[in-house]
């Protein structure tokens, strides 16, 4: 199906099960431990060895030696494979011949070798007496030292009018530079698999948010059919981008079962997840704003600096910069320095996250330079239309909106604007407030949906649940469309043997895979007024029933003794080219810090987002609410700590990364608009998830600039950036 026109009325719109507060459907699985994920297919894998994974102990240069042999003669071994014997490997998407290490090394904790063998504990034994002699080579690990030689990104540059002139002779004008930190991925479930070889076709069970991707890169990877890959990903313990790739973990499983001759299991170790895998780079930002003495903006520039691998990709930090406010003169550019760090990659809400963290900071203090309220400064530069080109309208567009209802929602008229004011006893007080972006991103995805003699759906895709809620929102799609309760819905998600879905992550998974689900459901519906004799535009499918007229079927007759299978994908047109899609928000915070420890408690927190159709109000406010708590670890303690002399993230545990508990984070409100975009999709929808993390780094800076007066352009917004500047306790 091609969704190349505005949706107007379709099946879904009836808003009986699609739209409702629904619990997980897979919620009593994960809550009694029955949801097998990628190391605990115990039913499935049978007589599985254990793979221990060898990272290297420096960041550049050779292996010039590796003695395997006390190794190999270690009680319980199997095989052990590295470079010199694990044979050629191929290039897949994201240069995945560089997952297995040697004789080059290119990052810290690169794996070098997988010791496989019949427990664990020996795996991990013989690992540790494997010997490796390197020669070390001078590296780069530090982007403030490699800024000058970092190189423009022209693919991202971006300039409207005459920038520099118009800044230049701006009444009123904004010069600041913001840095943001390198940060990692925690997710619960570290990245591991199982693999098992049958003859030369290999089956992979692992944590992996986008299934086709991951197949094709192991198979280019290993240099072999994609036909012959099997990815199997049913469950994931959290992702956020960091498992949208193939990683080591898959490649190091099946090196080693196909060496072994034994289905292997391997979990990378918590200091590899760290080193090894993708993590959010660090940014350097240049923010320049011009403004004309009524606060509306004339100029606006956003540089950013990032740096990654030789053939690596910038943060595209200054890309919402873009999109967000009016101004006729306008520059955004990117710049990408080389350094030996791990990759660089896309962590939740990639680009616009880290942007947001410094342009709403600007924001904030452009408002306070024209004596404006940070709300109505913003709410002033509102556009309706792409401002770098008027004749694309925004399809829907409710900033402001989202900006008034919060401030009402959360008392911002109580907020004192002279920072450093407001206090109670030790404890001095503040609110800030930021905007909310991220763009709405549509992918084509697919489906198969069966109708079997009992009247029930089961339904096929390759659509990964990293915890989001994907088995629920499928199922109430396809509840919908087919008139059953969700009862008489089975989701099967995460195989590569199921057709092609948009897998999850850059906040497209919801929107494209639920509409690849109606593509589906809507060939079923003909096929089943088909069989009936029915006109498909006229029959009315309910109550588990399909009538036309006066003629009433039950579902279980139409699909007869052998049942209905279709598949189908959406394809999306060229919609995205004739308007701009996109998705709003606002956050805001209170926060008291305590005059004389500098310590920081966040009270209170808001989100109001206009992201479409919500398709689950319960399974996207947690959404949500998750992203907001990221943001507060990425505001206030999220931070790999570089040795920039040897070259890797120091801080590799859950012990030593900081990341918030429990007892740090507030009460937390979030507010939907209620908001429909028939551009979108059938659905009408468009992804939510990292919107809520998007600004909230900003709010919670504004928010303590507002309680002291001390603004911190540094992340994260730690004791030693501001302490001594407190006031004085009277």
């Amino acid at each position: 199906m091609k969704f190349d026109t505005p949706a107007t009325t379709n099946p879904i719109d009836q808003l009986k099960v699609v739209g409702q507060p629904l619990d997980r459907i897979d919620g009593r699985l994960k809550t009694t431990g029955q949801a097998p994920y990628a190391y605990e297919h115990h039913d499935a894998v049978r007589d599985a060895a254990y793979g221990y994974v060898v990272g290297a102990a420096i960041a550049k240069g050779r292996i010039t030696s590796m003695d395997t042999a006390a190794a190999r003669q270690a009680p319980g071994v199997l095989a052990i494979v590295t470079h010199e014997n694990a044979g050629p490997l191929g290039k897949g998407s994201m240069n995945t011949a560089k997952l297995l290490g040697g004789p080059e090394v290119d990052h810290y904790h690169q794996a070098i070798a997988v010791v496989v063998a019949e427990t664990f504990e020996q795996a991990r034994d013989a690992a540790a007496q494997i010997r490796v002699d390197y020669a070390e080579a001078e590296g780069a690990f530090d982007l403030a030292a490699a800024r000058d030689t970092a190189k423009k990104v022209n693919q991202s540059a971006s300039s409207v009018g005459d920038f520099e002139g118009a800044f230049a002779s701006a009444p009123v004008q904004l010069d600041a530079t913001y840095t943001t930190p390198d940060q990692s991925h925690a997710m619960m479930e570290p990245h591991a698999s199982i693999a098992a070889w049958d003859g030369d076709q290999v089956v992979v069970w692992t944590s992996n948010q986008m299934i086709d991707w991951g197949a094709g890169d192991l198979a280019k990877t290993l240099n072999m059919p994609k036909e012959k890959v099997r990815l199997i990903s049913p469950f994931i313990g959290g992702g956020f981008g960091g498992k949208l790739f193939l990683r080591s973990d898959a490649l190091m499983a099946a090196l080693g079962a196909r060496a072994a001759r034994r289905p292997v299991k391997v979990a990378l170790q918590r200091p590899l997840m760290m080193n090894n895998t993708t993590h959010r780079p660090a940014t350097i930002q240049r923010i320049r704003i011009g403004t004309g003495r009524d606060g509306r903006i004339t100029a606006i520039g956003h540089e950013s600096w990032s740096g990654d691998q030789p053939d690596g990709q910038p943060e595209i930090a200054a890309d919402q910069t873009k999109l967000l406010y009016a101004g006729a003169n306008r520059l955004t550019q990117l710049r990408l320095a080389v350094l030996d760090l791990p990759e660089g990659n896309a962590m939740r809400a990639p680009g616009e996250a880290p942007g947001l963290m410094a342009l709403e900071i600007a924001m904030d203090e452009m408002a306070e330079k024209l004596g404006m309220d940070p709300v109505e400064f913003r709410v002033i530069n509102d556009t309706q239309v792409d401002p770098n080109d008027p004749s694309r309208p925004f399809s829907q567009r409710q900033l402001v909106e989202c900006l008034r209802i919060g401030a009402e929602r959360f008392g911002w008229s109580r907020r004192n604007a002279q920072p450093g004011q407001a206090r109670e006893g030790r404890w001095l007080t503040g609110m800030g407030v930021a905007a909310a972006f991220r763009n709405n991103l549509v992918m084509k995805s697919g489906a198969r949906v069966r109708l079997d003699s009992r009247g029930e759906v089961t339904v096929e895709t390759d659509m990964t649940d990293i915890g989001t809620g994907s088995y629920t929102i499928i199922a109430q799609t396809a509840a919908e469309m087919m008139g059953v309760g969700i009862d008489k819905v089975t989701v099967r998600l995460g195989d590569s043997s199921f057709p092609v879905s948009a897998g999850s992550g850059g906040q497209w998974g919801a929107n494209s895979s639920t509409a690849g689900v109606y593509a589906a459901c809507v060939k079923l519906r003909e096929a089943v007024a088909r069989k009936l004799g029915f006109n498909s535009a006229e029959a009315v499918f309910t109550d588990g029933q399909v009538r036309s007229g006066n003629r009433i079927v039950p579902l279980a007759e139409a699909a007869g003794r052998d049942g209905i299978v279709v598949e189908d994908s959406i394809e999306f047109g060229d919609l995205s080219k004739r308007y701009q899609q996109s998705t709003f928000g606002s956050h805001f915070v209170e926060v008291a810090v305590d005059a004389a420890t500098g310590e920081v408690r966040i009270r209170r927190m808001l989100a109001v987002c206009a992201a479409g159709r919500i398709l689950n109000p319960k399974t996207a406010r947690s959404q949500v609410i998750g992203a907001m708590t990221m943001g507060v670890g990425a505001a206030l303690m999220e931070e790999l700590a570089v040795d920039k002399r040897r070259g890797f993230f120091v801080n590799h545990d859950l012990a030593s990364y900081e990341v918030p508990v429990h007892a740090d984070i507030p009460h937390q409100e979030v507010v939907f608009l209620d908001e429909t975009d028939p551009v979108s999709s059938p659905m009408k929808a468009k992804g939510v998830g990292e919107l809520g993390l998007c600004g909230v780094g900003a709010a919670i800076a504004n928010a303590i600039y507002n309680a002291t007066g001390v603004r911190v352009r540094d992340y994260p917004i730690t004791l030693d950036k501001y302490l001594d500047r407190l006031p004085e306790l009277a």
